[in-house]
């Protein structure tokens, strides 16, 4: 149970930063609205590396569902474990997101936009085209998953890529990169944990006037993600490196 409950505490305080900054910057009566995109990039990468940094000498700190299924397909992580583990993000997801709102509970009670609302929570494409919507996706977890087979197990002339404690920080700066990077279309996903946890507190939060949680759109950023990992584990068995 340990293992499940850092994987649920990493993924929370990964989601209590990440959504936290898009939560400074959409919601009324914030003093962080001009941070922007760059504001909600390099914030993602800093949760990345929070989360991972406390919780990877227990669970590994996948934190994610298309990392834990990427391994799992790689045969570097056992597919027994591979529904707890789910089950442990997409909770510290939901957990995460509480803590959001608890924080801004004033700003959420002053914003009407039901769009900055949701965005505080789960993602929504730019222009919406769920094909494409989708290939952005795979394509943004793909360099996630791939990237992260070489920074936890790659290796240097034969020799293991070891960072003692700055193991989080190639990790963080891949997330960061994937943000500046492809996270326009879609805001980046990546993750089904992260977005499917924080829509269901949308639905079931006391927030007013918050509108649709957009459930129709739900299923891009856990399939597209779910994809873009298996196909990451898919090449780099391939390459056999």
């Amino acid at each position: 149970m340990t293992t499940y409950i850092f994987e649920f505490i990493g993924t929370a305080m990964l989601i209590l930063i990440g959504n936290g900054i898009v939560a400074n910057i959409v919601l009324k009566g914030t003093k962080g609205a001009d941070a922007g995109w760059t504001g909600i990039a390099l914030a993602w990468g800093i949760a990345v590396f929070i989360g991972v940094f406390v919780s990877a000498d227990i669970s590994g700190a996948h934190l994610n569902p298309a990392v834990t299924i990427g391994l799992a397909t790689a045969g570097k992580f056992g597919w027994e474990h591979v529904p707890g583990y789910t089950v442990a993000q997409v909770l510290g997801a939901m957990m995460g997101n509480l803590l959001v709102w608890l924080t801004y509970k004033k700003q959420y009670d002053a914003t009407e936009d039901q769009g900055a609302l949701l965005a505080t929570f789960s993602t929504a494409p730019a222009i919406r085209s769920p094909f494409w919507n989708l290939v952005t996706e795979i394509i943004g977890t793909f360099a996630l998953v791939f990237g992260v087979f070489y920074i936890a197990g790659g290796t240097v002339s034969d020799e293991p890529i070891k960072l003692g404690a700055l193991d989080a920080l190639p990790v963080a700066l891949l997330v960061m990169g994937i943000g500046f990077g492809l996270g326009g279309p879609t805001g980046y996903a990546i993750n089904p944990a992260r977005d499917l946890g924080p829509r269901i507190m949308h639905a079931i939060l006391p927030l007013k006037g918050k509108g649709s949680s957009d459930w129709g759109y739900a299923w891009v950023p856990i399939v597209g993600p779910l994809i873009g990992g298996v196909l990451a584990a898919m090449v780099y068995m391939w390459i056999g490196v």
